[in-house]
Formats: C-alpha cells, sequence, structure tokens
C-alpha cells in the first residue's frame, strides 16, 4: 500500500499521482488490460490546497435519471455534503480509462480526513 499526504498539496497533482499508481503505471510490468495497480491511501485528505475561487467556480454534476433531474455543485457544497474524500475520488476517477476495470480500480483508492 502506497501513502500519499494531501496536505499543501493541489487536488489534481494528489489524483494524478494516485491514478498513476492504481493503473500500475510505476511497474515494469504495466499492461493496460489488467489491473495490476496497488492500494493507493490518501491521508489529510480534508487538508488539500484548492487555489483561486474553485471553492465556488468548479462544478460536479449528478442526473438523477429522470428528465430535468440534472443537478449542479460546486466544490464547497459536495464537499459540505458528503466531505473531502468524495471530491478527491472524483477527480480520482476521472482520471482513471471509462472500461471494465474502472469500477474494480477504483476499490484500491482508500482516503482518510
Amino acid at each position: 500500500m502506497i501513502t500519499i499526504d494531501a496536505t499543501k498539496k493541489s487536488l489534481g497533482r494528489v489524483a494524478s499521482e494516485a491514478a498513476k499508481v492504481i493503473l500500475g503505471k510505476h511497474k515494469a510490468t504495466f499492461v493496460r488490460n489488467a489491473v495490476i495497480g496497488e492500494e493507493v491511501k490518501i491521508v489529510n485528505a480534508s487538508k488539500i490546497s484548492i487555489s483561486g475561487a474553485k471553492k465556488e467556480d468548479k462544478k460536479y454534476v449528478r442526473y438523477s435519471g429522470y428528465p430535468g433531474g440534472q443537478k449542479f455543485e460546486n466544490y464547497a457544497m459536495l464537499t459540505a455534503r458528503r466531505g473531502h474524500a468524495e471530491a478527491i475520488r472524483r477527480a480520482v476517477l476521472g482520471m482513471l480509462p471509462k472500461n471494465k476495470l474502472q469500477a474494480k480500480r477504483i476499490k484500491l483508492l482508500f482516503i482518510e480526513k
């Protein structure tokens, strides 16, 4: 298990480092069609650095499945509702390939406050 300390690091830097390890790109035996990555533990998620006005400008989209069910929320609303771990999880999920292995790979991510 690889541990990443998120204290005073930007959201994208932490997410890209975690995605690289989850994919297994840091290993010489990397292959695209298998889950060979390691487990990643991100600590101090609440101390992550958000630059500029991203707390109000960064948008997250949800969709209920019903007509007119698309909902938008910003970073501040998301972290108030679900916590800082959800913002990191969504950032890492967006950096993983959109294929059948995505669900198995995201299970390798563990986030602590």
